[in-house]
C-alpha cells in the first residue's frame, strides 16, 4: 500500500470538480494536499490528464504538467504560480494549468502525483510525453486523485 497521498479540499476522490476550475470559467488549478512523500524522494511531478478525451480528441488530453516540485511540498494552493517547480506545455499549447473542458459528455480527470528519486532533466517546453520519458526508472511512488467534470 502506498504511503503517498494526494487530496483536494475542493473535491473528494471520484467526485465532481467544481466548475470554477474549468477552462472556460476561472481556469485555475484546484488546491491540492500532499502527504506521505517517501524520504528518498528528491523531487515530485504532477500530471493532470483526461483519458476520456481519446474518442473526441484522439488522445489522452494533458491539462497540466509540473515537475521539480520540492519533496517537502505539502500544499499546492489554488491558482498556484510555482517558484521552484517547472510547468510544462499542456495540450492547449499553453504553459501551466488548463482546466477541464469536455466537448461531449462528463469526463474523468486524473491528477497523478509522482515521487521521484531524481529531478528530471527535461526542457521547459516539454509536455507529458517528454516528462514521462525523462522520469522512466526514477519513480519511487505514485498516487492518483480523480474527479469528474460535466460537459
Amino acid at each position: 500500500m502506498s504511503g503517498l497521498t494526494l487530496e483536494s479540499p475542493a473535491f473528494d476522490d471520484g467526485e465532481r470538480i467544481p466548475e470554477e476550475y474549468g477552462y472556460t470559467d476561472r481556469n485555475v488549478n484546484p488546491p491540492l494536499e500532499i502527504d506521505g512523500v517517501p524520504d528518498e524522494a528528491d523531487s515530485l511531478a504532477l500530471i493532470v490528464d483526461d483519458p476520456d478525451a481519446k474518442e473526441p480528441a484522439g488522445k489522452v488530453w494533458d491539462h497540466w504538467v509540473v515537475w521539480n516540485v520540492p519533496p517537502e511540498t505539502e500544499t499546492v494552493p489554488e491558482g498556484w504560480d510555482p517558484d521552484e517547480a517547472v510547468e510544462g506545455i499542456n495540450d492547449y499549447g499553453e504553459r501551466g494549468y488548463g482546466g477541464p473542458n469536455p466537448p461531449d459528455r462528463e469526463h474523468t480527470y486524473r491528477f497523478e502525483l509522482l515521487a521521484l528519486e531524481a529531478a528530471p532533466e527535461v526542457g521547459t517546453d516539454a509536455g507529458a510525453d517528454a516528462l514521462e520519458s525523462a522520469i522512466a526508472g526514477t519513480v519511487i511512488e505514485r498516487t492518483t486523485l480523480t474527479g469528474t467534470y460535466p460537459a
